[in-house]
């Protein structure tokens, strides 16, 4: 399973840190994911850190400004969203799935609960 941690109220511009522990997990073997849902809107992909190490970012507007890492050790995936904007706004969830990244939502097995992000203008 995996459990997020994390989250918050900000104002535009500030920034906030976003943590998935897996628990259960080789990340030798699981990618793990993080997805955001705004009010009334499909849940989307933000980005994703593979099984084998590195980083996809599927949102243009992120870009430069989340960075997706992980930390071997502490079997976490944080996510680091610096300039936050009001559109930013969503429920964040991490997923986790075996082996390679994907945008497909439905490929993913195991889901945290999710950590509300609120950025006020």
């Amino acid at each position: 399973q995996v459990v997020e941690s994390g989250g918050g109220s900000v104002q535009s511009g500030e920034s906030l840190r976003l943590s998935c522990t897996a628990i259960g997990l080789n990340l030798v073997y699981y990618s793990i994911g993080w997805f955001r849902q705004a009010p009334g809107k499909e849940r989307e992909a933000v980005a994703c850190f593979s099984n084998s190490g590195g980083p996809t970012y599927y949102i243009d507007s992120v870009k430069g400004r989340f960075t997706i890492s992980r930390d071997n050790a502490q079997n976490t995936v944080d996510l680091q969203m610096n300039s936050l904007q009001p559109e930013d706004t969503a429920v964040y969830y991490c997923a986790s799935r075996y082996l390679l990244c994907t945008d497909d939502v439905d490929r993913y097995v195991y889901w945290g609960q999710g950590a509300q992000v609120n950025v006020s203008s």
